[in-house]
C-alpha cells in the first residue's frame, strides 16, 4: 500500500476520531439534560408531593405488659396491629402534569374510596407473654398511612354511615405519615366495617399495600400510557388512547405483606402504577447517539467506495464536514424535541440533515445524481435509526441486520475490485 494511501487513512482516523470527541460531547450534553429533569421533578416533588404509597385503614392499640421478676417489676410496650379481612380500594386517577421551566412532570390526583372490614378483634386483646404479667392496652386506633402527608387534600372516615374525627398521625412510628381516629371496638360476634374516602396528589407512581385477608383494587384513569409494577400485576386491565382501567385481586396466601405489617416489617409488597411518558426525548437521543459512529462509519465507506469506483478525489476536509453534518443531526434532535413530539423532531432534524447533505454531495461527487443516490442512502439510514429506536426490544437483531446487509453489499460491489491495480494507480497519481 502506498504512501499517499496510508496518510489518507490516517488523516481519516484523525477526523474519526473528532468526530467522537463531538459525538461524545453531544452525549453529554444529553445526560446533563436529563440530570436537570430528576432536579425538576424533585423540585416539584419538594414542593408539592412524591410517589404516593397507601396503607390501610389498619386497627392499632398500645399496649403494656408488667411482670414482676425477683428485683421488682419489669415492663414492656408494643403496638398490636390488625389488618382488616377485606380491603376494598377503588377511585380515579386523574393526570395534572407540572412543569418547571421546559420539564414536565407527570403529577396526578386521585379520589379514592376505601372499604375495610374487620370479622375478628381478638388479636387487639394480647395475652401476656411473662409469668404472671399483666397487659393493660389503650383505645383503639384505626390509622391510615401515606408516604408523603402533603398530598392529602381532603379525608373522610365514616363507621356505620357517621363521621369520624380524624387527627393527623398514625401514632404508628413504621409508618408515621397519615392519619387516625379513635374507634369503639364492636361487640363480640359484629364485624366492623370502615369507609375511607381520600382525596390526595402525588408525583408519578400510586401504590397500594396489600395488608388485608384480601385486598381488591380498581383503578381508572385517563392516562393512556400506564406501567404497571410492584409485586402483583393487575388481574385484569384494558389500555387505550383515552386511558386505563386496571383491576387487581391480591390474598394472603400470596403475600405477607398483613402479617408483615403486623410485625413491623419493612420492604411491603406493593401493587403500583406509573403514569409515564412512552418517549422520553432524553433516552432517545441518548440511545441515537450510541448509533452516531455506526452512521459516520457507514456514510465514510460509502464516500470511499464513491471515490474508488469513479475516481473522484474527496478531501479529509470534506470527510470531516460530512461527519460533523451527521453529528450535529444529534444535537439538533435533542434541541427540537424540548419543544415538540418525538417524532416530529425527529422528521425534522433528518430532513435537514439529509438535504444539507445531498446538495453537498452533489458538489463533493461531482453529480447530482450521485448526490441525490447518496442522499437517498442518508435517508435510508436515518429512517433505519428511528426503526432502532422505536424497537427497543428487537434493535439488536435490527442493527445486527443492517450491518450485515451493509457488509454483504460492500464485498458484492467490490468483490472484482483489483485493490493493487488501485494502489499503483493512486501511486502514479500522486508521482
Amino acid at each position: 500500500m502506498n504512501k499517499t494511501l496510508l496518510t489518507k487513512l490516517a488523516i481519516l482516523a484523525a477526523v474519526t476520531l473528532i468526530l467522537i470527541i463531538v459525538l461524545n460531547q453531544i452525549g453529554g450534553l444529553v445526560r446533563e439534560r436529563q440530570a436537570r429533569q430528576q432536579e425538576a421533578a424533585q423540585s416539584v416533588e419538594q414542593s408539592q408531593a412524591g410517589p404516593q404509597t397507601l396503607l390501610g385503614p389498619l386497627l392499632t392499640r398500645s399496649c403494656r405488659e408488667n411482670w414482676a421478676v425477683k428485683d421488682g417489676l419489669q415492663r414492656r410496650a408494643f403496638t398490636v396491629v390488625l389488618p382488616p379481612s377485606q380491603l376494598q380500594v377503588s377511585g380515579r386517577v386523574t393526570p395534572d402534569p407540572r412543569y418547571r421551566g421546559l420539564f414536565k412532570i407527570n403529577s396526578y390526583a386521585g379520589k379514592l374510596s376505601i372499604l375495610a372490614r374487620w370479622d375478628d378483634f381478638d388479636r387487639l386483646t394480647p395475652p401476656a407473654e411473662n409469668a404472671g404479667g399483666r397487659v393493660d392496652c389503650g383505645a383503639v386506633a384505626a390509622m391510615f398511612s401515606t408516604s408523603d402527608a402533603r398530598g392529602l387534600r381532603d379525608v373522610q372516615l365514616k363507621r356505620d354511615g357517621q363521621a369520624l374525627a380524624v387527627k393527623p398521625g398514625t401514632t404508628n412510628a413504621a409508618h408515621a405519615a397519615g392519619l387516625h381516629a379513635v374507634i369503639a371496638l364492636p361487640r363480640s360476634g359484629e364485624t366492623l366495617e370502615l369507609n375511607l374516602t381520600v382525596d390526595l396528589i402525588g408525583t408519578q407512581r400510586l401504590a397500594v399495600i396489600p395488608a388485608a385477608g384480601s385486598t381488591a383494587v380498581n383503578l381508572q384513569s385517563s392516562w393512556p400510557h400506564p406501567s404497571f409494577g410492584g409485586r402483583f400485576l393487575p388481574a385484569e386491565r384494558e389500555v387505550g388512547e383515552s386511558g386505563f382501567s386496571a383491576r387487581w385481586q391480591v390474598s394472603e396466601l400470596a403475600s405477607n405483606a398483613a402479617a408483615d405489617v403486623a410485625a413491623g416489617k419493612a420492604g411491603l409488597d406493593t401493587l403500583a402504577v406509573d403514569l409515564i411518558d412512552p418517549v422520553n426525548p432524553y433516552v432517545m437521543s441518548d440511545r441515537a447517539i450510541k448509533y452516531g459512529l455506526m452512521f459516520i462509519a457507514l456514510t465514510f465507506v460509502t464516500v470511499g467506495l464513491t471515490e474508488l469506483l469513479t475516481g473522484r478525489r474527496v478531501h479529509p476536509v470534506q470527510y470531516l464536514l460530512v461527519g460533523l453534518a451527521l453529528s450535529l443531526f444529534f444535537l439538533l434532535l435533542l434541541s427540537l424535541s424540548e419543544h415538540l413530539p418525538f417524532v416530529v423532531a425527529y422528521l425534522i432534524a433528518a430532513g435537514a440533515a439529509a438535504l444539507v447533505l445531498t446538495q453537498y454531495a452533489a458538489a463533493m461527487l461531482g453529480t447530482w445524481l450521485r448526490g441525490l443516490a447518496f442522499g437517498g442512502g442518508i435517508t435510508l439510514l436515518y429512517g433505519a435509526l428511528y426503526v432502532l429506536l422505536s424497537r427497543e426490544q428487537t434493535a439488536l437483531v435490527i442493527g445486527a441486520v443492517l450491518l450485515f446487509a451493509v457488509l454483504a453489499t460492500v464485498m458484492t460491489v467490490t468483490r472484482r475490485m483489483d485493490w493493487y491495480g488501485i494502489s499503483a494507480n493512486r501511486l502514479s497519481q500522486a508521482g
